[in-house]
């Protein structure tokens, strides 16, 4: 992983019942849906939700997600979950995540994934959406 240099976001995670397996061990397809969550969170706290990429006309699917494990969830446990945003001259979202221990800091997971631009005809942008340029300008500048 790069060594964060953007913007970041923190949250809990709540872990639910119907996220773990018969060992009450959070199932590994679920950090798919806490590394969405983190999107989430990051979009609405830095204003770049996904109401804000379609109403700019564009959809940013992922094409890249990893995840690397370095113990488990278990069914209780109330984990933290760092999104940092990694600056690309890319029409991309790179994302790197860190899962950590609310309690002691220690690492659960790491992660990382990367979102293309589309138009609304569902076509790759090799370019930057001109919306995405003025939030990094707005909003990088601001660190």
């Amino acid at each position: 992983m790069t060594k964060p240099a953007g913007l970041s976001f923190t949250k809990q995670l709540d872990v639910r019942f119907s996220e773990v397996d018969a060992m009450q061990i959070v199932w590994h397809g679920s950090y798919a849906l806490y590394f969405e969550d983190a999107r989430e969170a990051f979009g609405a706290h830095y204003g770049l939700s996904y109401h804000t990429i379609a109403a700019a006309g564009c959809y940013a699917p992922l094409v890249d997600l990893e995840f690397h494990y370095r113990r488990p969830i278990v069914y209780g446990e109330r984990p933290l979950i760092t999104i940092t945003y990694i600056p690309t001259e890319a029409a991309k979202l790179i994302f790197e995540y860190v899962i950590h221990s609310a309690t002691d800091g220690e690492v659960i997971a790491t992660g990382r994934s990367v979102q293309v631009f589309l138009d609304s005809n569902r076509n790759l942008l090799w370019t930057a959406p001109e919306f995405f340029e003025k939030w990094k300008a707005a909003t990088l500048t601001q660190e």
